[in-house]
């Protein structure tokens, strides 16, 4: 019989008993799965270690142990890094991103109802934070056409949304982030 019967025969005995173990040690099924097939895996590679007979089992569930104990590990770090980026994120926002819904629609509508080349001027700034002379790099004009259109960008985007801060629905930092200074 080659190896590759012979791998067959280990993995149809023994996979039922590895995935029943894999099973009541982790809490998705799906975890179950990827920690047999890991062992299997595991087990082909190595497949010139494997034991014979009863013993072909008993070393395979000493591969499943430590594949599990690499699972459980993944995990933790993977809930500490969660908890890291949720914190950042807590400190960063600070408000809950669903106030600001309808604020974002509004202003992405606005947006969208302007020409191409002044919602590229208007959003290189603000968002960005580029120097107008560098929009103008950047869009490959010059950076006087670049203040031109920036002015006329914001008076149309405050058209659209309108500059009434108690009305809902307005974005108060898209419209009055200053235009970065530069030296002319």
């Amino acid at each position: 019989m080659d190896s590759d019967d012979q791998f067959r025969q280990v993995y149809a005995a023994n996979f039922q008993p590895l995935l029943g173990y894999a099973l009541r040690r982790v809490e998705q099924p799906a975890d179950a799965a990827d920690v047999v097939a890991e062992t299997f895996l595991i087990a082909w590679r190595r497949r010139h270690e494997v034991p014979p007979g009863g013993e072909t089992r008993l070393w395979l569930y000493g591969v499943a142990r430590r594949v599990l104990a690499n699972h459980h590990r993944g995990g933790e770090r993977r809930e500490r890094l969660g908890e890291r980026l949720r914190r950042r994120l807590a400190a960063v926002g600070g408000a809950d991103p669903g106030s600001e819904v309808l604020e974002r629609l509004a202003v992405r509508e606005a947006l969208a109802r302007l020409g191409d080349l002044d919602r590229e001027v208007l959003t290189l700034t603000v968002w960005e934070g580029l120097e107008p002379r560098e929009v103008a790099e950047v869009l490959g004009v010059n950076a006087a056409a670049v203040r031109t259109r920036l002015s006329r960008a914001r008076a149309r985007l405050r058209e659209l949304v309108g500059d009434d801060l108690r009305r809902p629905g307005h974005v108060s930092s898209v419209l009055t982030v200053p235009t970065p200074e530069e030296g002319r």
